[in-house]
């Protein structure tokens, strides 16, 4: 399925700036008409073949540049429940990417090129998102010191104490990105998202976009949210015992019961960068503009800025030897 523009038939996107459905060939807003056909073998609007992934979602035909939306793959026990629209915009994360990265002197010239850049895609990367209630009771022994001194003599008084808490904490909307392609670790990193501007899920916000379905299910993918929601409740706790220069935990209870779960699309921009025979991934957060990615680094910089050091420091020497010699 495209969106066309019902004023000249262009291919209308969502325009994370404009927050609406745009057409860049007329520059008509909400203009969008939906129009089926095609599925995921060929093109809805040229009719050409699309090369898609296992589990891509959306994506864009190579041979007419519009972009599609695979309803099969947003429809019965795929369709998600939410969607946070990008907010970033291409243009924006680019900006970013500059800021973070546009002044580290051994970066490579092509780096942060036009041409690189324009790999760059947003990308709906699937979560699942988690609800829970947690029970937790903690009981052990805790230490104040005091510490003085009178005259001559230092004074130390340890007073003890038997600490009890029990505590109630319902978490909301813990995320689990469930893409094998996606790094877990970067998903988290590129967290956290405002996950109060969530919307119910239109499909709409797609078209401009590439997307996955998810490829690992909710069940399977529990137990690290449930880890999350663990560490999460432990921090609290911790917070409500503060101020004791010792702990000594001898009761701990902690009770975590699943209520919800939620299929959502997180908007994600991300850059992949060829160089010296490696491929670099940067994330930009589509919502924040949070930056997650390692810097390549020019070797023939590195020599070179090496190289003029130690010359301009030869000449130093020079000219300190013939000072010396006068």
């Amino acid at each position: 399925m495209i969106y066309k523009c019902h004023n000249c038939g262009g291919n209308v996107v969502y325009d994370p700036q404009r927050k609406k459905m745009y057409c860049a060939h007329c520059e008509g807003t909400d203009s969008e008409e939906p129009v089926s056909g095609g599925g995921i073998a060929q093109c809805a609007n040229c009719g050409a073949p699309l090369q898609i992934k296992t589990f891509q979602s959306a994506g864009k035909c190579d041979h007419c540049g519009c972009y599609q939306i695979f309803e099969e793959r947003v429809s019965g026990q795929f369709t998600p429940h939410l969607i946070l629209p990008f907010t970033i915009s291409r243009q924006e994360a680019e900006r970013k990417l500059n800021t973070e990265f546009g002044w580290r002197t051994f970066a490579p010239s092509s780096f942060l090129s036009r041409a690189t850049l324009q790999k760059m895609e947003g990308m709906y990367v699937p979560f699942f998102m988690y609800d829970y209630h947690v029970h937790y009771d903690w009981s052990g022994k805790g230490t104040k010191v005091r510490a003085w001194t009178s005259g001559d003599t230092e004074y130390t008084e340890t007073a003890y104490y038997h600490i009890n808490r029990s505590m109630e904490a319902d978490f909301m909307r813990i995320p689990v990105d469930a893409s094998n392609a996606m790094d877990d670790t970067k998903m988290d990193l590129v967290e956290p998202y405002d996950y109060w501007a969530l919307e119910r899920f239109q499909m709409k916000y797609m078209s401009g976009f590439f997307s996955e379905m998810y490829n690992q299910g909710s069940q399977q993918l529990e137990p690290r949210a449930h880890r999350k929601a663990e560490r999460d409740a432990e921090e609290l706790m911790m917070q409500s015992i503060a101020g004791y220069a010792t702990l000594t935990p001898e009761y701990r209870n902690m009770n975590v019961d699943q209520k919800a779960v939620d299929y959502a699309l997180m908007p994600v921009w991300v850059y992949e960068y060829e160089y010296g025979g490696e491929t670099y991934i940067f994330y930009v957060n589509g919502q924040t503009g949070k930056i997650v990615g390692k810097m390549p680094l020019s070797k023939p910089k590195m020599i070179g800025y090496s190289a003029s050091v130690f010359g301009f420091m030869m000449i130093i020497g020079q000219l300190v030897r013939m000072i010396m010699e006068v």
